[in-house]
């Protein structure tokens, strides 16, 4: 792992990137310093009782807030970490407030995609906004996104699905999962 302090190393240099316009240079930042941002989320999370998020839904949920900040001028890796930092904490009071309310009825309706597709069909307004959320879903992972529209708009099966794109079962099973979690998410807020 590299030190947090590198003011010549390739964060700081993709971070002045990302401070001057390039739009995927926080992706590129991501993998170097995945290691340290789980660290962060363990330590967050430790000792923490009822916490619903996993470490890695905790990294992956803070990256995707630190991605939408528009104009921020990252001052290097330090910077970035603690601006990383503060995202997860955001995210873990998020959570927090979430099952509070849910605990206390929270009046929200909970909104997920059908297992059983022949439920009752969907209004406008939910495939419209459904439509809109699949399009952000495909710009992070282009094969979730075709997994719920084969699935949600065609009907197909698992079985089905994971023959129409070409992988396997437990790959179909795990991308409809994540992919139905983060549209619900989506759509809920």
């Amino acid at each position: 792992m590299r030190p947090v302090t590198d003011p010549a190393g390739p964060v700081t240099r993709l971070l002045q990137e990302a401070s001057d316009g390039r739009p995927d240079a926080l992706d590129d930042v991501l993998p170097i310093v995945y290691d340290e941002l789980q660290r962060l989320a363990r330590t967050l999370r430790r000792g923490r009782r009822g916490q619903t998020l996993a470490t890695t839904d905790l990294v992956h949920e803070a990256y995707f807030r630190l991605v939408r900040t528009d104009g921020v001028e990252w001052d290097g890796r330090r910077h970035f970490l603690r601006v990383a930092a503060r995202a997860m904490r955001q995210v873990l009071v998020g959570d927090a407030r979430r099952r509070r309310a849910a605990k206390r009825g929270g009046g929200q309706a909970v909104v997920t995609l059908m297992d059983d597709l022949h439920g009752a069909p969907p209004t406008d307004a939910y495939l419209l906004d459904l439509h809109a959320a699949l399009d952000r879903l495909a710009a992070l992972d282009a094969r979730q996104a075709s997994v719920v529209e084969v699935r949600f708009f065609g009907g197909l099966s698992i079985e089905e699905t994971a023959e129409v794109l070409g992988v396997s079962t437990p790959t179909v099973n795990r991308d409809w999962k994540m992919a139905r979690i983060w549209l619900a998410r989506e759509l809920a807020s």
